[in-house]
């Protein structure tokens, strides 16, 4: 299974490569190398309607070519706009959301290697749980700078993500 952590990809794929249009199936297929696909899980934020009206649009087009890939499931949190528009906007719940899923897919038996596409280090817990469970734990990473070396150490194997892993991916 893998676990993708939307606003996380989005601006690594933006810092790293000055693009975001990466076809998710391509991807996720490179990631697999030839292992079998159980399903891919990507998390994110709904953009508020009111408070960004275009980027909502965008965001809900971007969604729905998410939710056409097969085998692929869009797990939504939500933006907290406090202060709006003099600060951004927040995630609530999309990191919870996908360390639960992680955790208890691995004790349903759903999946041998769970991938984590993510920097983030909160989740090394998880991974370190769901290892725990007798899975191997993989996380695709952007560059070695900017990224957790918690996640680098708690996990089975490190795939970087980086400009040969990409060719052919964009769409």
């Amino acid at each position: 299974m893998i676990f993708i952590d939307g606003s996380n990809m989005y601006h690594s794929l933006k810092n790293y490569f000055r693009r975001t249009d990466l076809d998710i199936g391509r991807f996720s297929s490179k990631l697999l190398d030839k292992r079998r696909l159980v399903r891919v899980y990507y998390y994110n934020a709904k953009v508020g309607m009111k408070e960004e009206p275009e980027r909502y649009k965008d965001q809900q087009k971007f969604f729905d070519g998410i939710a056409a890939i097969p085998y692929t499931e869009l797990r939504l949190g939500r933006l907290v706009y406090n202060n709006w528009p003099n600060s951004p906007p927040y995630e609530k719940g999309v990191d919870i959301q996908l360390a639960t899923d992680m955790i208890t897919h691995s004790f349903k038996n759903n999946y041998d290697v769970a991938i984590l596409v993510a920097g983030d280090t909160d989740y090394v817990g998880a991974l370190q749980a769901v290892k725990d469970n007798g899975k191997n734990v993989e996380v695709a990473l952007f560059g070695r700078e900017r990224t957790s070396m918690q996640l680098r150490n708690v996990s089975d194997r490190v795939q970087t993500i980086d400009g040969r892993l990409l060719r052919g991916c964009w769409k």
